[in-house]
């Protein structure tokens, strides 16, 4: 008879749990591993949370540097390769009987062997991970902003830096929940309210109408300047589909017994997740630009001005789906923090520790946010360079590392494919965001 232990290690009646006592005790504390009663629908709610970020905002912005033809184009690839590539997390998580690859740089580790796998997964997931944060705390510290701007238009403007260091006082308080299953709560208040902004935001321009000056052509004239914005709206859809850095850690809270192993109810998850994203990201990058065409803002909220009552409730939305966004990604670095302090470096696992680290870590992203708040050209620097490989095409290199399909079969072809897609990510977008951070940063002022 097997059974599966709490921290995912199976043990039959000859061959007893390997780990020592301290090694069980660090696993029932690490976050990743110390719950795992998760039911199908919260993996529903932490993908949608993790998925559907700010970026859907950017979507129309970006479909507007992209043209009609490619921006569909673009949308709807993205859409089936990145559903494919968390298929093969999904299966891969427990492709080894008996174990469970509960972190994405573990399941790196069984593909590239021991050192490289941490080589190659760790530093992409922290650029994904601390990235997030900081742009979410710039998000959230500008949608904190939009809303005091519309609800009060003749009060005194507050800097953008007080309203950051508003929206990390949430976090201060949040980090401290011990897991993925204590943040549950919030993730679920964070996957309804980006279907509701989502939904204000393609509704509200619909009730707008088509503007009377709308143009669907390129705003750029010049051909390098048209070839710049493409390269960074390829960044910007590559943001809006990154799911993937925390799908295993969500899925190790799911029960597993070799009977009902966890990729079934975690599966089912994914699929009512990414209905979800298509019902989130299609309306609201089509009819915003087919509202505004190329005079559209890189977050469309910004173009809407009204009703104002409206605008000024999406903004708020946005505020307390990033929180459990920000929550979401910063849960697996808590992990690596924890996990280095305690296993490599000995310190205990005590709650003072926990309480230090994180907040450290909190305060530090929202120090790096103030310093730079470049929204859209961070997102598509980002989104290319760390998104498209963890997102896109790791996954393929991985699946073909491990599992090794017959040469020209159809698993061979699709993996290839989808490597080539994410690699041309990769290097274009960060070009281009990279430029649009350039020329934002020729008018800023540090700590205006």
């Amino acid at each position: 008879m097997v059974t599966q232990s709490e921290n995912g290690h199976y043990d039959d009646n000859n061959n007893v749990d390997q780990r020592t006592a301290r090694e069980k005790a660090i696993d029932d504390w690490l976050p990743i591993t110390s719950a795992r009663n998760a039911k199908w629908w919260y993996s529903a709610f932490h993908n949608v949370t993790a998925m559907v970020g700010a970026g859907v905002l950017s979507l129309p912005y970006a479909m507007s540097e992209l043209g009609w033809g490619p921006g569909i184009a673009v949308l709807v690839i993205s859409w089936i390769i990145t559903l494919y590539t968390l298929w093969q997390m999904v299966q891969m998580h427990e492709m080894i009987p008996g174990k469970r690859f509960d972190r994405y740089h573990e399941l790196g580790q069984q593909a590239f062997g021991e050192k490289l796998g941490l080589y190659i997964v760790v530093p992409q997931q922290l650029i994904v991970e601390v990235s997030v944060n900081i742009i979410y705390m710039v998000t959230g510290g500008k949608s904190l902003q939009k809303f005091h701007d519309t609800v009060c238009d003749d009060c005194k403007k507050i800097k953008l830096t007080y309203f950051i260091m508003i929206f990390a006082s949430v976090h201060f308080v949040l980090s401290h929940l011990p897991n993925f299953n204590s943040i549950s709560w919030v993730s679920l208040v964070a996957a309804i309210m980006s279907l509701s902004y989502s939904t204000i935001a393609w509704s509200a321009s619909v009730d707008k109408g088509v503007q009377p000056d709308v143009d669907y052509g390129y705003k750029a004239k010049s051909t390098a300047g048209k070839v710049f914005n493409f390269f960074s709206a390829l960044g910007d859809v590559a943001f809006a589909y990154a799911g993937h850095n925390v799908v295993l850690e969500i899925q190790a809270t799911i029960p597993s017994t070799p009977e009902k192993p966890s990729k079934g109810p975690m599966w089912k998850g994914v699929i009512v997740a990414y209905i979800v994203v298509a019902l989130c990201y299609f309306p609201v990058a089509l009819i915003g630009f087919y509202i505004f065409g190329n005079g559209v803002s890189d977050n469309i909220l910004i173009s809407l001005e009204k009703p104002k009552w409206l605008i000024a409730m999406a903004n708020m939305f946005v505020v307390f789906h990033v929180i459990g966004s920000y929550q979401i990604y910063a849960m697996p670095v808590f992990d690596m923090i924890e996990t280095l302090l305690v296993k490599k470096l000995n310190f205990r696992p005590t709650a003072a520790l926990r309480f230090i680290t994180r907040n450290v870590y909190v305060a530090f992203t929202m120090f790096v946010a103030i310093c730079f708040p470049f929204f859209g050209g961070l997102l598509a620097f980002f989104g290319g360079f760390a998104f498209a490989p963890t997102t896109y095409f790791l996954p393929c290199v991985m699946w073909l590392a491990i599992y090794k399909p017959r040469r020209f079969s159809l698993s061979w072809f699709t993996n290839w494919i989808c490597i080539f897609i994410g690699i041309c990510l990769m290097v274009l977008a960060p070009i281009g965001g990279l430029r649009q951070i350039v020329l934002q940063a020729k008018t800023y002022e540090f700590f205006s």
